[in-house]
Protein backbone atom coordinates (compact mmCIF):
# COMPACT_ATOMS: atom_id res chain seq x y z
CA UNK A 1 0.00 0.00 0.00
CA UNK A 2 1.16 3.52 -0.68
CA UNK A 3 2.05 5.86 2.14
CA UNK A 4 -0.92 7.39 3.98
CA UNK A 5 -2.46 10.42 2.36
CA UNK A 6 -2.68 13.36 4.72
CA UNK A 7 -5.47 15.86 4.30
CA UNK A 8 -5.20 19.31 5.86
CA UNK A 9 -7.45 20.11 8.80
CA UNK A 10 -10.99 20.82 7.71
CA UNK A 11 -14.32 21.58 9.37
CA UNK A 12 -15.05 17.85 9.20
CA UNK A 13 -11.86 17.03 11.08
CA UNK A 14 -13.30 18.40 14.29
CA UNK A 15 -16.35 16.49 15.54
CA UNK A 16 -17.62 19.57 17.33
CA UNK A 17 -17.44 21.56 14.10
CA UNK A 18 -19.08 18.80 12.05
CA UNK A 19 -21.82 18.19 14.60
CA UNK A 20 -22.81 21.39 16.42
CA UNK A 21 -23.98 21.24 20.02
CA UNK A 22 -27.51 21.87 18.76
CA UNK A 23 -27.42 18.71 16.62
CA UNK A 24 -30.79 17.83 15.12
CA UNK A 25 -32.79 14.97 16.62
CA UNK A 26 -31.94 11.75 14.73
CA UNK A 27 -35.64 11.15 14.09
CA UNK A 28 -35.91 14.48 12.28
CA UNK A 29 -32.77 13.78 10.25
CA UNK A 30 -33.96 10.28 9.31
CA UNK A 31 -37.42 11.58 8.43
CA UNK A 32 -35.81 14.17 6.16
CA UNK A 33 -33.67 11.54 4.43
CA UNK A 34 -36.76 9.38 3.92
CA UNK A 35 -38.10 12.06 1.56
CA UNK A 36 -35.39 11.18 -0.99
CA UNK A 37 -36.69 10.85 -4.54
CA UNK A 38 -34.95 10.10 -7.82
CA UNK A 39 -34.18 13.36 -9.59
CA UNK A 40 -32.09 12.53 -12.66
CA UNK A 41 -29.23 10.48 -14.03
CA UNK A 42 -26.33 11.87 -16.03
CA UNK A 43 -23.72 9.93 -18.01
CA UNK A 44 -21.69 13.14 -18.39
CA UNK A 45 -21.30 16.35 -16.40
CA UNK A 46 -22.98 18.45 -19.08
CA UNK A 47 -26.19 16.53 -18.44
CA UNK A 48 -26.31 17.45 -14.74
CA UNK A 49 -28.78 20.22 -13.90
CA UNK A 50 -27.40 23.37 -12.34
CA UNK A 51 -28.67 23.49 -8.78
CA UNK A 52 -28.47 26.03 -5.99
CA UNK A 53 -29.18 23.66 -3.09
CA UNK A 54 -26.37 21.83 -1.22
CA UNK A 55 -25.19 18.60 -2.84
CA UNK A 56 -23.65 15.68 -0.92
CA UNK A 57 -21.75 13.09 -2.98
CA UNK A 58 -21.30 9.42 -2.06
CA UNK A 59 -18.19 7.85 -3.56
CA UNK A 60 -16.27 4.62 -3.15
CA UNK A 61 -14.87 1.50 -4.73
CA UNK A 62 -17.20 -1.07 -6.25
CA UNK A 63 -18.48 -3.44 -3.56
CA UNK A 64 -17.84 -0.90 -0.78
CA UNK A 65 -21.54 -0.94 0.08
CA UNK A 66 -22.43 2.49 -1.30
CA UNK A 67 -25.91 1.61 -2.56
CA UNK A 68 -26.72 -0.24 0.66
CA UNK A 69 -25.60 2.76 2.69
CA UNK A 70 -27.78 5.20 0.74
CA UNK A 71 -30.78 2.87 0.87
CA UNK A 72 -30.33 2.40 4.63
CA UNK A 73 -30.07 6.13 5.32
CA UNK A 74 -33.14 6.91 3.20
CA UNK A 75 -35.05 3.83 4.46
CA UNK A 76 -35.81 2.83 0.89
CA UNK A 77 -34.91 -0.60 -0.44
CA UNK A 78 -34.14 0.28 -4.06
CA UNK A 79 -33.54 4.01 -4.24
CA UNK A 80 -29.87 3.51 -5.09
CA UNK A 81 -29.61 0.63 -7.52
CA UNK A 82 -26.91 -1.94 -6.84
CA UNK A 83 -25.89 -3.48 -10.16
CA UNK A 84 -25.38 -7.23 -10.24
CA UNK A 85 -22.21 -6.51 -12.21
CA UNK A 86 -19.98 -4.18 -10.15
CA UNK A 87 -18.57 -1.26 -12.07
CA UNK A 88 -21.18 -1.38 -14.82
CA UNK A 89 -23.21 1.54 -13.50
CA UNK A 90 -21.58 4.53 -15.18
CA UNK A 91 -23.84 7.47 -14.45
CA UNK A 92 -24.14 10.05 -11.71
CA UNK A 93 -27.54 9.64 -10.06
CA UNK A 94 -29.11 12.53 -8.18
CA UNK A 95 -31.78 12.23 -5.48
CA UNK A 96 -33.71 15.23 -4.17
CA UNK A 97 -34.40 15.76 -0.48
CA UNK A 98 -37.01 17.97 1.11
CA UNK A 99 -40.44 17.95 2.67
CA UNK A 100 -43.68 19.27 1.18
CA UNK A 101 -42.25 19.13 -2.33
CA UNK A 102 -39.54 21.70 -1.63
CA UNK A 103 -36.02 20.46 -2.44
CA UNK A 104 -33.49 21.71 0.09
CA UNK A 105 -30.60 19.34 -0.70
CA UNK A 106 -29.47 16.67 -3.16
CA UNK A 107 -27.64 13.37 -2.75
CA UNK A 108 -25.30 12.38 -5.59
CA UNK A 109 -24.50 8.70 -6.08
CA UNK A 110 -21.29 8.44 -8.08
CA UNK A 111 -20.31 5.23 -9.90
CA UNK A 112 -18.16 2.77 -8.01
CA UNK A 113 -14.56 2.59 -9.16
CA UNK A 114 -11.77 0.04 -9.18
CA UNK A 115 -13.59 -2.99 -10.57
CA UNK A 116 -11.03 -5.03 -12.55
CA UNK A 117 -13.42 -6.28 -15.26
CA UNK A 118 -14.26 -2.78 -16.52
CA UNK A 119 -12.37 -1.92 -19.74
CA UNK A 120 -9.46 0.50 -19.32
CA UNK A 121 -11.10 3.05 -21.62
CA UNK A 122 -14.21 3.14 -19.44
CA UNK A 123 -12.12 3.42 -16.28
CA UNK A 124 -10.15 6.34 -17.68
CA UNK A 125 -13.26 8.13 -18.87
CA UNK A 126 -14.89 7.83 -15.47
CA UNK A 127 -11.77 8.94 -13.66
CA UNK A 128 -11.98 12.13 -15.69
CA UNK A 129 -15.72 12.58 -15.17
CA UNK A 130 -15.51 12.01 -11.41
CA UNK A 131 -12.44 14.20 -11.07
CA UNK A 132 -14.12 17.04 -12.93
CA UNK A 133 -17.29 16.63 -10.90
CA UNK A 134 -15.47 16.72 -7.56
CA UNK A 135 -13.36 19.69 -8.61
CA UNK A 136 -15.93 21.85 -10.39
CA UNK A 137 -19.45 21.09 -9.11
CA UNK A 138 -20.36 24.49 -7.64
CA UNK A 139 -23.00 23.37 -5.13
CA UNK A 140 -21.03 20.36 -3.85
CA UNK A 141 -20.94 20.79 -0.08
CA UNK A 142 -19.73 17.42 1.20
CA UNK A 143 -18.19 14.11 0.16
CA UNK A 144 -18.86 10.79 1.88
CA UNK A 145 -16.22 8.20 1.00
CA UNK A 146 -17.20 4.60 1.67
CA UNK A 147 -14.48 2.10 2.41
CA UNK A 148 -14.33 -1.59 3.30
CA UNK A 149 -12.42 -1.59 6.62
CA UNK A 150 -10.86 -4.95 5.76
CA UNK A 151 -9.06 -3.27 2.86
CA UNK A 152 -8.55 0.22 4.25
CA UNK A 153 -8.07 3.19 1.94
CA UNK A 154 -6.65 1.88 -1.31
CA UNK A 155 -4.50 3.67 -3.85
CA UNK A 156 -7.58 4.74 -5.80
CA UNK A 157 -9.16 6.14 -2.63
CA UNK A 158 -6.00 8.12 -1.98
CA UNK A 159 -6.12 9.52 -5.51
CA UNK A 160 -9.64 10.72 -4.77
CA UNK A 161 -8.41 12.39 -1.57
CA UNK A 162 -5.77 14.23 -3.58
CA UNK A 163 -8.44 15.43 -6.01
CA UNK A 164 -10.64 16.97 -3.32
CA UNK A 165 -7.77 18.30 -1.17
CA UNK A 166 -8.02 21.91 -2.48
CA UNK A 167 -11.77 22.00 -1.82
CA UNK A 168 -11.35 20.56 1.67
CA UNK A 169 -9.02 23.47 2.39
CA UNK A 170 -11.80 25.79 1.21
CA UNK A 171 -14.34 24.16 3.55
CA UNK A 172 -15.70 21.10 1.74
CA UNK A 173 -17.05 18.67 4.35
CA UNK A 174 -15.52 15.21 4.27
CA UNK A 175 -16.44 11.95 5.96
CA UNK A 176 -15.08 8.41 5.62
CA UNK A 177 -17.49 5.58 6.43
CA UNK A 178 -16.04 2.16 7.20
CA UNK A 179 -18.90 0.04 5.91
CA UNK A 180 -19.63 -3.58 6.75
CA UNK A 181 -18.19 -2.99 10.23
CA UNK A 182 -20.35 -5.86 11.53
CA UNK A 183 -17.82 -8.22 9.93
CA UNK A 184 -15.15 -7.04 12.40
CA UNK A 185 -14.75 -7.75 16.10
CA UNK A 186 -14.14 -4.86 18.49
CA UNK A 187 -10.36 -5.13 18.30
CA UNK A 188 -10.33 -5.27 14.50
CA UNK A 189 -12.79 -2.37 14.27
CA UNK A 190 -10.71 -0.18 16.60
CA UNK A 191 -7.56 -0.96 14.61
CA UNK A 192 -9.21 -0.22 11.26
CA UNK A 193 -10.62 3.04 12.61
CA UNK A 194 -7.21 4.13 13.88
CA UNK A 195 -5.43 3.32 10.61
CA UNK A 196 -7.95 5.06 8.36
CA UNK A 197 -7.95 8.15 10.60
CA UNK A 198 -4.22 8.42 9.95
CA UNK A 199 -4.73 7.90 6.22
CA UNK A 200 -7.46 10.55 6.14
CA UNK A 201 -5.23 13.10 7.82
CA UNK A 202 -7.30 13.30 10.99
CA UNK A 203 -10.55 13.74 9.11
CA UNK A 204 -13.86 12.44 10.39
CA UNK A 205 -14.05 8.62 10.18
CA UNK A 206 -16.93 6.47 11.41
CA UNK A 207 -17.83 2.81 11.56
CA UNK A 208 -21.02 1.99 9.66
CA UNK A 209 -23.12 -1.15 9.46
CA UNK A 210 -26.41 -1.32 7.62
CA UNK A 211 -27.07 -4.74 9.14
CA UNK A 212 -26.63 -3.63 12.77
CA UNK A 213 -27.52 0.02 12.07
CA UNK A 214 -24.23 1.14 13.56
CA UNK A 215 -23.56 4.81 12.84
CA UNK A 216 -26.81 5.33 10.94
CA UNK A 217 -28.26 8.02 13.21
CA UNK A 218 -24.92 9.86 13.47
CA UNK A 219 -24.45 9.96 9.71
CA UNK A 220 -28.02 11.18 9.25
CA UNK A 221 -27.30 14.02 11.67
CA UNK A 222 -24.14 14.94 9.77
CA UNK A 223 -26.01 15.09 6.46
CA UNK A 224 -28.77 17.22 7.96
CA UNK A 225 -26.33 19.63 9.59
CA UNK A 226 -24.32 19.97 6.38
CA UNK A 227 -27.44 20.74 4.35
CA UNK A 228 -28.89 23.09 6.99
CA UNK A 229 -26.00 25.18 8.32
CA UNK A 230 -26.97 27.63 11.04
CA UNK A 231 -27.57 31.11 9.77
CA UNK A 232 -24.95 33.62 10.74
CA UNK A 233 -26.39 36.21 13.11
CA UNK A 234 -26.74 39.66 11.61
CA UNK A 235 -24.60 42.13 13.49
CA UNK A 236 -26.44 45.16 14.83
CA UNK A 237 -25.14 48.47 13.52
CA UNK A 238 -22.60 50.09 15.78
CA UNK A 239 -24.14 52.74 17.98
CA UNK A 240 -22.96 56.27 17.23
CA UNK A 241 -22.92 58.91 19.99
CA UNK A 242 -25.57 61.56 19.48
CA UNK A 243 -23.03 64.37 19.24
CA UNK A 244 -21.15 62.53 16.45
CA UNK A 245 -24.32 61.67 14.62
CA UNK A 246 -25.28 65.35 14.57
CA UNK A 247 -22.09 66.23 12.71
CA UNK A 248 -19.55 68.94 13.47
CA UNK A 249 -20.75 72.02 15.32
CA UNK A 250 -20.43 75.33 13.49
Amino acid sequence: MTSPTSLPPSPAANPKAAAPASAVDPKIAMGWLHTAKFLTTAPELKHLPRLEVPEIAFVGRSNAGKSTCINTLTQQHRLAFASKTPGRTQSINLFSLGKQGVTDAVLADLPGYGYAAVPKEAKYRWQQVMGNYLQTRDNLMAVVLLCDPRLGLTELDEVLLDVIRPRVVEGLKFLVLLTKSDKLNKTEAAKALSIVKLQAGGGEVKLFSALKRQGVDEVAQHLWNWAHPPEKPVKAPKAVPADEAAGPQT
